[in-house]
């Protein structure tokens, strides 16, 4: 007679154990991840810094309004301006700053911009106003979140540029 093999129950018991632990284990760091909102980010100044009929350079001041109970640190930015669809700024900055809790702090960035060419596309166009999108991402030094992305639209009235 052949001895019967028992089957071994407790492996599955264990890995019902462990699934259970993991399960439990990834509720916890749910329920205790930090409640964030996102920061808002507005454009409140542009300054032309000089230039020529290519490229113009402008210093543009944003400003970071933190609506958390704990610092934002901020490690660098990115963003473009499309007017009437064509990318016509864009910029980078790796200068850090840190925006304190339910509070705001501004930063200023250059932007380089070819204007002729947007103004040349736009005389072309028989529009009382053209649209524009500003995009870009604040990085920041945050263990859950990492790129603050921002898309501000609208529309530019052209009558009000000639008057």
């Amino acid at each position: 007679m052949v001895p019967r093999v028992m089957p071994r129950v407790f492996i599955t018991a264990n890995a019902g154990v462990r699934y259970g632990l993991m399960l439990l284990l990834l509720t916890c760091l749910a329920a205790c991840s930090p409640k964030f909102e996102r920061p808002n980010l507005t454009v409140v100044g542009i300054e032309m810094q000089g230039g020529n009929f290519l490229q113009q350079n402008f210093l543009v001041k944003f400003q970071v309004q933190n609506p958390n109970d704990r610092a934002l640190p901020v490690s660098g930015l990115h963003a473009e301006l499309n007017v009437g669809g064509q990318r016509i700024a864009s910029g980078v900055s790796n200068r850090a700053f840190v925006v304190p809790p339910m509070g705001q702090s501004e930063f200023d960035m250059t932007i380089s911009a070819n204007v002729a060419m947007a103004l040349l596309q736009l005389a072309n166009r028989h529009a009382d106003s053209v649209d524009y999108d500003v995009t870009g991402a604040a990085s920041l030094d945050l263990p859950f979140l990492h790129d603050l992305p921002f898309h501000q639209t609208g529309s530019l009235s052209l009558n009000s540029l000639t008057h």
